[in-house]
């Protein structure tokens, strides 16, 4: 099947001025959308942005207060109207695998759901084989869904609503807490299904840098919609440009760049900032003349990226109350001893679980001062590796260090050396901020002469002063997390290890989140080990521990992870061409490496760049498709993630 056309009236939703409110609260307010048939559309922004409830309202599960809806060309304005085009779509809910069944094997939840959808018994056996083998998921027929890792959780929730071919498909947060290789996947399901069969497809998400893969979006925030379009329009509404400078003592840039811009954050060794109405030409300029002792290695100026222009909308809009309030960080009461070396070493360590083995004999050293990236995709071993280290597991076999204490024979004294903030919530929703921040400096045997102090000290980095009479569990997931660390703080720790410390944090409360991290770094010398499924975050990192199947598969600096790949399968290429899917077929066919669609627009990797444009012509001139733009740019980490661990899935298969 060629592409979908996009026709102006061909409109699969039409929202206008929807309203929906929970009690007192207005949860969307007034909110304009329209999604054309054969697009991917996209909600983005942070929790309680309003994505669900928009969402739940357009799949019929959800009433509303004001505005009209229509879906499919029907008005949704009854249970029975929405009666009419629930046969007609998929809706996938947020959450790993919340509608699917966990005692039922991968087949039998499928089964299950085409028979509740009355996909006959001929249509079930082909779509079922289409499906399983598009989601990498026909070896896992008979594994139970409780079983599987999150990203094939999602993968399954997905082929479960797709199973009755909708026509349109709208998927609430489907890679949220999802591995980079997981989420390619699903972007590559959907660019086949939009070629093949025009499906429709609305989708949420709070990763800013997914953008790129939609045809239009609206980046969302506190019920309203801030922006709408193309993903390359909205990222020019703000006015702006950004610069990025290496400079050295990095801390000192940093603090004299403050009270001049608004919006910056130190990323690695580099500071990135947003100059507000500037352009690039003169940008890199009024930077550098803000700085005083300090020696600039490198400075460019280039466009802003989506999450720098989402947040300097906010700043300019919702925000602008709280954009003039630097946060400052107070330091430890006592400083950290200087030069303290190593703070953490794994050696060989392995850890079974009956007959499987989560993690294969990883060595690895993370020193004072420095931020430690553990990727991995889902079970890869990455939590497992963290609680052998705290204490938490013993291993099968092998050794460690953590604070200068042995990990198997002194774990309550690296107890009292480390803070650990864990995957899941460790803290006590029912209590208030200030009560869960006592507990823990309790718990932590911080001296009591001292607690008040502490717990202050804690309000004031974690920037709890407003909520401090607040139930945890009423707070929204920014601020939460904040808390946890300010907990896992509060006796001031020569280390911490965060285990995905931010998944579902939206992009501003990412940024203070990473502003503390930071500064516990660079001024107080603690040692972060952290693991993340955000491979902008992973930017942030000192160094890069890779982990795939419970292995280490490479272990450096970020940068030197981009020039081994660089080295290996070369730049990334961007391309536009007049009919992309059709074009992304016909590359993935060719067999060209690292394909995938984003938007409309191919990404690939290319060693000798020239060349490969003048194949790319060639092959897709055959097809009268018309190679319209190229631009070559750097791969990123997510890059590096996907390809390494795709060649190892690759070289098991064979």
């Amino acid at each position: 099947m060629g592409e979908a056309t996009l026709v102006a009236d061909d409109k699969l939703i039409q929202v206008s001025g929807f309203c929906k409110s929970y009690k007192k609260k207005l949860a969307v307010n007034a909110v304009d959308l329209t999604v054309q048939r054969g697009e991917i559309y996209g909600l983005i922004g942070p929790d309680g942005a309003g994505k669900s409830s928009l969402m739940k309202a357009i799949a019929g599960v959800l009433s509303f207060e004001q505005g009209s809806l229509s879906v499919l060309g029907v008005t949704i304005d009854s249970e029975a109207a929405a009666e009419q085009v629930k046969g007609r779509l998929g809706f996938m809910p947020q959450g790993l695998g919340l509608n699917l069944y966990g005692d039922l094997s991968v087949e039998e939840n499928i089964d299950f759901f085409a028979q509740l959808r009355q996909v006959s018994p001929e249509q079930l056996v082909e779509r079922k084989a289409k499906l399983l083998t598009m989601t990498r998921l026909d070896t896992f027929r008979d594994r139970p869904m409780k079983n599987l890792s999150g990203g094939m959780k999602q993968k399954l929730g997905l082929v479960c609503t797709l199973i009755h071919q909708p026509e349109l498909v709208i998927l609430d947060e489907p890679t949220t807490g999802v591995d980079p290789v997981s989420r390619r996947d699903f972007w590559a399901i959907l660019a086949e299904l939009l070629r093949e069969q025009g499906i429709t497809a609305l989708v949420s998400t709070a990763y800013m840098d997914e953008a790129a893969r939609f045809h239009r979006l609206s980046l969302m925030y506190n019920g309203q919609v801030l922006a709408a379009g193309e993903p390359d329009v909205i990222g020019q509404q703000a006015k702006g440009c950004m610069v990025e400078l290496t400079a050295k003592p990095l801390m000192q840039a940093l603090e004299q760049l403050k009270p001049h811009y608004a919006q910056l954050e130190a990323i690695g060794d580099k500071i990135r900032i947003f100059a507000d109405g500037a352009e690039k030409s003169t940008a890199a300029v009024a930077v550098k003349t803000q700085l005083t002792g300090v020696e600039i290695i490198s400075i460019r100026a280039f466009d802003a990226e989506l999450e720098d222009a989402f947040i300097a909308l906010l700043r300019l809009g919702p925000l602008a109350d709280k954009a003039a309030t630097a946060m400052t960080i107070p330091r430890f009461d006592t400083p950290l001893p200087a030069d303290q070396g190593v703070a953490i070493v794994a050696k060989d360590l392995t850890r079974d679980f009956d007959k499987f083995r989560s993690v294969d004999n990883i060595s690895f050293t993370v020193k004072q001062g420095e931020i430690f990236g553990l990727l991995g995709a889902n079970g890869a071993g990455k939590t497992t590796a963290i609680k052998m280290l705290t204490g938490i597991l013993p291993p099968t076999s092998g050794e460690g260090q953590v604070a200068g204490a042995d990990m198997g024979h002194a774990a309550q004294t690296i107890k009292e050396r480390i803070g650990y903030m864990s995957q899941a919530f460790s803290l006590y929703l029912d209590l208030t901020v200030l009560e869960n921040i006592r507990l823990f400096a309790s718990i932590y045997g911080v001296a009591r002469k001292i607690r008040q102090q502490r717990i202050d000290w804690v309000v004031q980095i974690a920037g709890l002063a407003d909520v401090g009479g607040q139930l945890a569990g009423s707070l929204p997931m920014g601020i939460r997390q904040r808390l946890a660390l300010g907990c896992a703080l509060v006796h001031q720790p020569s280390v911490l290890f965060l285990d995905e410390p931010t998944s579902g944090v939206d992009p501003v409360g990412r940024r203070h989140f990473w502003e503390i991290l930071v500064h516990l770094a660079r001024v107080e010398q603690v040692a972060i080990l952290v693991t993340t499924h955000y491979m902008g975050e992973a930017e942030h990192c000192d160094h890069i521990v890779l982990m795939y199947a419970g292995r280490v598969i490479a272990d450096d600096t970020p940068a030197m992870l981009i020039k081994a790949l660089q080295d290996e399968a070369g730049q990334l290429l961007d391309i536009t061409t007049d009919k992309p899917l059709e074009a992304l077929a016909i590359l993935q066919q060719e067999k060209f490496q690292g394909v995938a669609l984003f938007g409309k627009h191919i990404h690939l990797l290319a060693k000798d760049t020239k060349a490969v444009e003048q194949q790319l012509k060639t092959v897709l001139e055959k097809q009268a498709i018309k190679l319209t733009e190229t631009t070559t740019e750097s791969p990123t980490l997510e890059d590096v993630f996907v390809y390494r661990v795709l060649a190892l899935e690759n070289q098991k298969a064979e």
